[in-house]
């Protein structure tokens, strides 16, 4: 799981080899940072915390909880930013 998030998060680039005009252009990977990797499985980890919380008050309470639904909305919008962000 580790490496499938690793992939999805590396950005490729070009980059232009030596001055000439005829020179080729290589294509290089660069992987995420460390930091990014643990900001995306904190994030993972507190979506699946706040969907269990919202299934646990659904059932305890019998109430839809907009402001768990809110937190939530939340996480996957910063996820989704984080993934857009860096292959940009």
């Amino acid at each position: 799981m580790k490496n499938l998030f690793r992939k999805a998060l590396t950005k490729t680039v070009y980059v232009k080899q030596g001055q000439e005009e005829n020179s080729g252009v290589e294509l290089v990977e660069v992987p995420p940072s460390q930091q990014l990797m643990y900001v995306v499985f904190f994030s993972i980890a507190a979506l699946a915390a706040l969907a269990a919380l919202e299934v646990a008050h659904m059932a305890f309470l019998g109430g839809w909880n907009t402001e768990v639904f809110a937190g939530i909305m939340s996480v996957v919008t910063f996820v989704l930013g984080v993934f857009i962000g860096q292959k940009a």
